[in-house]
């Protein structure tokens, strides 16, 4: 590039001088792109204003206002334009990879749960102008490409015998109305004991519409193998479960069984029922928690009639997992690793409060949710050793025969 010249008035110095530092700066920083652009777009044109010459490639087209947002403020550029080929400055191309990087710091700012007030506040500081809550929440939209990618990528015949499914809800603004959207979350474990999440979506309820479109969607995109599905006890899981996955058993969440046991008894007897419960679980062998379970309902049913009538009808769903051998139950018996991702989920949302609008709640959320799948396929084996072919040979066909009986017995229900 040619060397470039700029001269000052003497009105321009004297302002300079009377002014701050910093606007005088901006000043002389505005000046010297200004003429750096004049320079460019004279070579790019072959000839400077007003000059004739053999060697001219286009003509001057007026200019158009550039805004660039730097530490010392705002800076209002003047760009040639030209009337045929399109003017290049190296001027903006330094300008973008930083815009570019403000922009991801921004968004990486929001999913880690800063408040897009505060993400405005930042940026005012380090830029020296502002950025309105509606500007980030924009920003934010650039998520959108990545997570639809992540969502509907195909899983290849993907062979995971274990399942865990569970929704959470969100406050989100739809129709002038603030609404309670359901976040279902899928996890899996693969035959290599590695976790990994698999899809996510934002319903408006947890009905059996909305769940049977979630596990045909991870059908369709080729999970395959499910042996055993782990959540809680909603009706329209259960339905789904029969209707994409009929071959697959049902472990229900112990954890989520204890607490609908003890809330029906009364508070005095609670805590020692919480504790033979955790026996019963805790057994060896399905025959030994049966046997507790017998004395328990003797011991409680006089007092909690209610609550021993949980436990009876829903004993034999929350022991699938004793079909296991032990070393893998402490995993499978519960949706406690899913419930972590949850509060996760929450933590990150706290800042939020109220979502804008559904799509937000599946743009934050499920990069919050792309970012957990990472770090999980990148940690130690869940289950600790490779599913072994003995699982495949002895206890998944009796899974199979297990997942019949219980969809004899939902049918009947």
């Amino acid at each position: 590039m040619a060397q470039v010249n700029f001269t000052l008035t003497q009105e321009e110095v004297l302002q300079i001088l009377a002014g701050n530092r910093d606007e005088a700066f901006k000043f002389l920083v505005e000046k010297i792109l200004n003429q750096i652009m004049l320079v460019e777009s004279a070579e790019q044109l072959g000839a400077d204003k007003h000059e004739r010459t053999d060697e001219r490639q286009d003509y001057r087209n007026g200019t158009r206002e550039r805004i660039l947002h730097t530490r010392i403020g705002t800076i209002e550029l003047e760009v040639p334009r030209h009337r045929n080929q399109p003017f290049h400055t190296m001027v903006f191309e330094n300008y973008k990879r930083s815009e570019a990087a403000l922009i991801s710091a921004m968004v990486q700012m929001v999913i880690n749960g800063v408040s897009t007030r505060k993400v405005s506040k930042v940026v005012e500081e380090l830029c020296g102008t502002s950025f309105s809550k509606s500007a980030v929440s924009e920003l934010c939209k650039s998520l959108d490409t990545e997570i639809e990618a992540f969502r509907n990528r195909p899983l290849g015949n993907l062979e995971a015998p274990f399942l865990m499914v569970d929704a959470t809800y969100f406050k989100a603004r739809e129709n002038h109305k603030v609404i309670s959207k359901a976040f279902m979350v899928a996890l899996v474990i693969r035959p290599d004991g590695v976790r990994e999440i698999i899809g996510f979506d934002v319903f408006d309820a947890e009905d059996n519409a909305s769940w049977q479109s979630f596990f045909k969607s991870l059908k369709s995109r080729g999970l395959t193998g499910v042996n055993m599905v782990i959540s809680d006890s909603h009706r329209a899981i259960l339905n789904a479960i029969t209707k994409t996955y009929p071959e697959a058993a049902w472990q229900r969440c112990q954890v989520h069984f204890l607490r609908n046991i003890v809330n029906e008894a009364p508070p005095r007897f609670q805590e020692g029922l919480r504790t033979e419960l955790r026996n019963m679980f805790n057994a060896k062998t399905i025959e030994e928690a049966r046997l507790i379970r017998d004395g328990i309902i003797v011991d409680y049913e006089p007092v909690a009639a209610k609550s021993m009538a949980i436990l009876d009808k829903g004993f034999e769903d929350a022991m699938t997992v004793m079909l296991l051998p032990e070393w893998m139950r402490n995993k499978l018996r519960s949706t406690n690793l899913i419930e972590r991702l949850n509060r996760e989920f929450k933590r990150r949302s706290d800042v939020v409060q109220v979502f804008p609008n559904p799509e937000s709640v599946l743009r934050l959320i499920g990069a919050v949710a792309i970012e957990q799948s990472d770090m999980l396929s990148s940690m130690k084996r869940v289950l600790g050793k490779r599913i072994s072919l003995q699982l495949k040979a002895e206890t998944f066909p009796r899974m199979r025969e297990l997942a019949m009986r219980q969809q004899a017995l939902l049918d009947a229900a």
